[in-house]
Parts: C-alpha cells; sequence; structure tokens
C-alpha cells in the first residue's frame, strides 16, 4: 500500500539509499535535509525529479521543524510513516570529547527525534494510527571502545523508542526500531572527533588506538561485500509494507556476526519487558491498539 513517509537525512549516509528505495516501492516521500540548496543539493534535484517532495529541516532547531512541517504538509499532505534517519558518529577517546561535543551530537540524534516527534504526534493520535521507525544502531545495545559519546545517544533513542511504544499503542501508533552494524557509508566520512586534542596525550599509545581500529574496521568493511548498505534501506521498507500490528518492535540489519550475538539479548528483554508488564496489569500497552472504528 502506497503511503506518505517522511524521511529526515535525506541527504548521505543511509539516507540517500533510504529515499531512492522507499520510491522504487512507490511511496510517496517527504525527504528532509538540512541544506537542499546547497550541499545536498544533488541528492535533492535527483530525489525531486522522481517525485519526492524536498524540504530543507534542521532537527535541532524547534523553529526549522515547525516551518518545515508546515511545508511538508502543505505539499504532501500528513506523513503516514516517520523514518528518523538523520545521525551523527563519532571516534576517539571519551575523555576527549567536550561536553559541547556531546551537546551537539545529542541534539541530532536524542533531541532531534523527539523534536520532530512533538510536531507530528498530535495529528497521529488524532487519527489514531502512524508509524514511527527510529533507526538505532547494534551500538544502541552493546559498547565498544571510542564510540562513546555514540554509544550514549542510541543507548538513549533505544529508551525513548520503548516508552513511546507503550505510550502510543493505545493510539494505533506502532514504533519500530532498526539496529544497523557498521557499514561503509558517507556516515564515516563525516564522523565526529573529540574538540580536546590535548587529552589523548595522556593515554600513552592507546592515544593511537582510535585511529587504527577505524582503519582496521575500514578494511573488514571492503573485504565483506554482503555487509552493503543498500539491506539496511530494504529491511526499512520491509517494515513499512508489512501489515500494522505485525511489525517486530526491533530488526537487527548486519551480516558481520555481531547482529547475530545482539539478537538473543534482544529476544531475552523482549521476553522481560512482556513479564514484567504482564505482572503489572499493563501487558496491552505493548502492541498498538486498532482504532474503534476500523
Amino acid at each position: 500500500m502506497t503511503q506518505t513517509v517522511l524521511l529526515t537525512g535525506a541527504s548521505g549516509g543511509f539516507g540517500r539509499l533510504i529515499a531512492h528505495t522507499l520510491l522504487d516501492h512507490g511511496h510517496r516521500l517527504i525527504a528532509t535535509m538540512r541544506d537542499p540548496g546547497g550541499r545536498g543539493r544533488e541528492v535533492a534535484q535527483a530525489l525531486a525529479a522522481r517525485g519526492a517532495t524536498l524540504v530543507a529541516m534542521d532537527v535541532t532547531d524547534d523553529a526549522s521543524v515547525d516551518a518545515a512541517m508546515v511545508q511538508a504538509t502543505r505539499a504532501a499532505g500528513w506523513p503516514d510513516v516517520v523514518v528518523h534517519n538523520a545521525g551523527t558518529g563519532v571516534h576517539g577517546l571519551q575523555e576527549a570529547f567536550t561536553a559541547d561535543d556531546l551537546k551537539r551530537l545529542f541534539d541530532v540524534n536524542v533531541f532531534g527525534v523527539h523534536r520532530l516527534n512533538r510536531a507530528l504526534l498530535p495529528s497521529w493520535r488524532e487519527r489514531r494510527s502512524g508509524l514511527m521507525v527510529n533507526v538505532s544502531s547494534l551500538l544502541g545495545r552493546v559498547t565498544m571502545p571510542f564510540y562513546g559519546p555514540y554509544n550514549a545517544t542510541k543507548w538513549a533513542l533505544e529508551a525513548l523508542s520503548e516508552n513511546y511504544r507503550s505510550e502510543l499503542s493505545a493510539f494505533g501508533i506502532e514504533v519500530c526500531v532498526v539496529e544497523p552494524g557498521g557499514y561503509a557509508t558517507s556516515f564515516i566520512e563525516h564522523l565526529m572527533h573529540p574538540s580536546d586534542t590535548t587529552r589523548a596525550a595522556g593515554y600513552g599509545p592507546l592515544a593511537d588506538a582510535p585511529r587504527q581500529t577505524l582503519r582496521q574496521f575500514e578494511q573488514i568493511l571492503a573485504a565483506t561485500p554482503s555487509q552493503s548498505p543498500q539491506i539496511v534501506a530494504d529491511a526499512i521498507a520491509a517494515l513499512i509494507r508489512q501489515p500494522a500490528g505485525q511489525r517486530p518492535f526491533r530488526t537487527v540489519v548486519d551480516t558481520l556476526g555481531m547482529g547475530a550475538a545482539i539478537e538473543p539479548y534482544n529476544r531475552a528483554l523482549a521476553e522481560l519487558t512482556a513479564g514484567l508488564y504482564a505482572n503489572l496489569g499493563i501487558a496491552h500497552m505493548l502492541a498498538p491498539q486498532a482504532s474503534p472504528a476500523s
């Protein structure tokens, strides 16, 4: 079924692939990016040529989000689906990231999701339908050295998703989390590095470990063609295609082996959560409730 999908971060990383894949599946696409007339012009023009609605949106700015939603809904109507894809990664020694570094990172990866949801959800609650797809990461389930602030934002996004899932279920709104592993995209090129360049000196030989491990990981990706970012776009399209009420809450997308290790963890947490909610008499909050009129 054709749906209207609002996608953030459409100009890079997974975004471009997600956008074109959704168009391939016949969906109406509202593609947002910070600068469709500048840095994102080439991507924006290609998507517009295929019929997408292009909207400038900075998810870190309330006024930008509100203005973008007005423009998007006038052009394409209210979205049925939002895909929260906009995000920034980091790499480096955690201590060397300043508090301002973390504020900037959380503003995109966490507050930006919440900011846009606050603009969307009143309409969705009134309509008693909607699908929220939050692009998290396997690093939102386990921590890895040199990704500390990014780990923190994705763990926070997972918690936001858990709570949105339960608090919105009575309104027929579904929440899904997609957890990709690492992929060779422009995401790596735009990683945030620590602002405090003096702290690494106190780490001795470990100071160069972030650079070395990132190079090794890029070599692993280059040697593993199955770890194609297209499979993330395909997984998101598959979630949107599935009937309401039948979509999994979490979807792992990875071929390097890390995802297989995370799956039992996700199942165990799902069982724990279901048991806890059942004991509290709120098990019904784990699944979206259909509209009485449906």
